[in-house]
């Protein structure tokens, strides 16, 4: 896909108002060259059930960008090189990757247990170019240090794993869940230390929601 089609289904997505004009157009070349990857892997190794490319660009790439544009707002101004993210249950790479994409500054690490997924990572982080960014083959469970942002989106064993994810969130940091409308209350009643906000309907989307959690500055998980 071009970017310039990429554009037209991601824009409805990331609500840009009437000063900003359009996608950057590194980005767009990014998600065409990542898509392009994405493709040619998924027909050999199950990444993602979504075959067809309009769908991939606005269910991953939209959901994740929409979300990003709701924990990074105003151009960015308040993050330094230093802000983490991690991205828990990887997978293909969202949302965590087109995060980075979105925010240049994020030190993003992918978590991501199966090792054939966490290959495809490399070779996406590899091909464009992107620095600060640490693909981790392992689960979870293992991971020691805390980010300043983690991201969970369609992963198995909810009720388990956000328990898990949430305690890698460090003080005064946020858990953003884009999960199904009918997980907010789980996710609410197993983590209930965090300050959960008021779930954002994802855009065309069947019932789907970002979920922001915030750590107290003065305590952990």
């Amino acid at each position: 896909m071009t970017p310039a089609s990429i554009a037209g289904l991601l824009v409805s997505y990331v609500e840009f108002s009437e000063l900003e004009a359009a996608l950057p157009e590194v980005l767009l070349s990014q998600v065409s060259t990542y898509l392009e990857i994405l493709l040619r892997w998924n027909a050999r190794t199950n990444l993602t059930a979504i075959r067809v490319p309009e769908e991939i660009v606005t269910r991953h790439f939209g959901e994740s960008l929409f979300a990003a544009r709701k924990i990074f707002p105003a151009g960015n101004s308040s993050l330094t090189l230093a802000t983490s993210l991690g991205d828990v249950g990887s997978g293909a790479g969202f949302p965590g990757l087109p995060m980075k994409l979105w925010v240049p500054q994020l030190q993003v690490t992918l978590i991501e247990s199966q090792q054939k997924k966490a290959t495809f990572l490399r070779e996406v982080v590899r091909a464009l170019r992107l620095s600060g960014v640490e693909v981790r083959s392992t689960r979870a469970e293992m991971v020691t240090e805390t980010f300043d942002i983690v991201t969970m989106r369609a992963v198995e064993r909810f009720d388990e794993v956000v328990g898990v994810t949430a305690g890698l969130v460090g003080p005064g940091g946020r858990l953003v869940l884009l999960i199904g409308e009918d997980q907010v209350a789980k996710a609410r009643e197993v983590v209930q230390r965090l300050k959960w906000e008021n779930p954002v309907p994802i855009p065309y989307s069947a019932r789907r929601v970002v979920l922001v959690g915030v750590v107290a500055e003065e305590s952990g998980l």
